[in-house]
């Protein structure tokens, strides 16, 4: 089945995908929930020694290759370990995510057979890690205005500028840079490569202090004519469509860790409101908190719905770029929302650390504002519906 096309998902069984399922469920319980609580507070990286352990799992080559050391799954058996990794540790989540839905499967779409073998068995080992640059201080939702460059001198590119908000900056082994490679306008002249995390004229600038993300390091990457290796470039100039074919992956991935968020806030609540007592009763019986929890049902239903029918028309392969925007949109808004609700149906206990709705409530404002808003989502959306694109600037 090849890896550059969709095909439906019937290669692994749904018995098959409900161990992956528990094994995560299991994992996440026994080793990342006690992990999570230490991030938060001390907002360190996730531990290398942790990454291996993944790797070791088999999550991080979920839905790479088998030549590479992966399963060649389908895509939404790695979602599966993702959602579950993420109802507890975001950070644990993030490593399966970087992997299996981030820059090393437009590595593994894209890249030459050299790249692929020098750097996807390490992803897949938990041995590296590759995180994505393509937002900059002035190019964030308007991505094709970004002015960072790689211009090719002989057998390197040199690259100059500055990228803003890269998860993992500083912690990754290799970036997968989006860069100007030619004068051509707009997307036309935008391409991508594999910088190395200790490339001479890489500098790293001071951690982000986010509103929430704890343990998934954030900051700016500076470039001053850091020269990398040709044999390093993943799509050349005018690429910028492909790219953001696979960046489709990514945001799938990103669905799922707003649907992690919102599943949790549920369980939780469920949990909750059938316990506490107020007025002589549960407040499960207050007619006002039934319909709260329904529209809390309802919002991580049809975020699953939208995700899992995504992912399995994509099977192993780029899922369709309507269905994505749709089902991103719909998870996005229902993580804050039902977190937010799960907060108030906690009353005064919501708005304390230790029943870790803050938490949940903050990582999902920004995983909505990660990999495209959910506006961004919506002019996507009507985009593809109408096969034309839409200009912004005036």
């Amino acid at each position: 089945m090849s890896s550059t096309t969709s095909a439906p998902d019937q290669a692994w069984s749904s018995e098959h995908r409900d161990e992956i399922r528990n094994l995560a469920r299991q994992v996440a319980a026994d080793v990342y929930a006690p992990l999570a609580a230490e991030l938060e507070s001390s907002g360190a990286a996730f531990p290398a020694s942790e990454r291996r352990r993944l790797g070791d799992l088999g999550f991080l080559g979920i839905a790479l290759p088998e030549q590479y050391g992966g399963a060649g799954a389908p895509l939404l058996d790695a979602l599966v370990v993702i959602e579950e990794l993420a109802k507890v540790c975001r950070p644990a989540a993030f490593q399966v995510f970087e992997a299996n839905t981030g820059p090393a499967r437009a590595i593994e779409l894209f890249g030459s057979d050299e790249l692929k073998q020098r750097l996807l068995p390490a992803v897949v080992s938990g041995a590296a890690t590759i995180a994505i640059a393509i937002s900059e201080p002035d190019a964030g939702s308007a991505a094709t205005d970004m002015k960072t460059s790689a211009r090719r001198d002989g057998d390197d590119f040199v690259v100059n500028g500055g990228k803003r908000w890269i998860s993992n900056g500083g912690e990754a082994d290799h970036y997968l840079l989006y860069a100007r490679m030619s004068d051509a306008p707009g997307a036309r002249g935008i391409g991508a490569l594999v910088v190395d995390g200790d490339t001479l004229g890489l500098t790293y600038g001071a951690p982000e202090r986010l509103m929430g993300f704890r343990g998934i390091p954030s900051c700016d990457l500076n470039f001053d004519n850091a020269r990398v290796p040709a044999a390093n470039l993943v799509v050349g100039p005018g690429g910028f469509k492909q790219l953001f074919g696979a960046f489709c992956i990514e945001r799938l991935g990103n669905a799922t860790m707003s649907l992690a968020i919102g599943q949790a806030a549920l369980d939780q609540t469920v949990r909750y409101v059938q316990e506490r007592r107020q007025f002589g009763r549960d407040i499960v019986e207050f007619q006002a908190v039934q319909l709260q929890l329904a529209d809390m049902v309802m919002g991580v239903e049809a975020a699953r719905q939208l995700i899992d029918a995504a992912a399995r028309q994509a099977g192993t392969g780029i899922p369709d770029a309507l269905q994505v925007s749709i089902a991103k949109c719909v998870a996005n808004e229902m993580g804050k929302r039902v977190s937010d609700l799960a907060m108030q149906l906690h009353g005064g206990n919501g708005y304390t650390e230790e029943y870790g709705m803050a938490r949940l409530h903050r990582d999902a404002h920004g995983w909505a504002i990660a990999g495209g808003t959910p506006n961004i989502q919506r002019v996507r959306i009507v985009s593809e519906l109408l096969g034309r694109s839409f200009g912004m600037r005036p």
